[in-house]
């Protein structure tokens, strides 16, 4: 969980950007029972090859002590992501209209 600030301010240097965002992003948390660790996930709605980039910048962040993988989520665990992403997609389509 601490890294979860770092990995914020990695994906987005600027919090007060005008949207939309490059690669919009979202954290969970899994595990955390009694029988495993807790474990900070971070979802990006990307391409693979984009999440292995921002893979590659969170495990350089994260350090070797920590795993980074990457993996093909569930749209409906990820709801709220989706739906940025039809949002900040919506807002690109207005900005690059006629004359843009």
């Amino acid at each position: 969980m601490a890294l979860q600030d770092p990995i914020e301010r990695l994906l987005c240097p600027d919090p007060d950007h005008a949207p939309p965002c490059e690669i919009p992003w979202s954290f969970t948390v899994t595990g955390g029972d009694t029988d495993t660790s807790t474990a900070l996930v971070l979802g990006v709605y990307s391409s693979k090859d984009q999440a292995t980039r921002v893979a590659a910048k969170v495990r350089t962040l994260a350090g070797g002590t920590r795993s980074v993988a990457v993996d093909e989520g569930d749209a409906e665990e990820w709801e709220e992501l989706v739906e940025q992403y039809r949002f900040e997609r919506g807002l690109r389509s207005e900005w690059s209209g006629p004359g843009q």
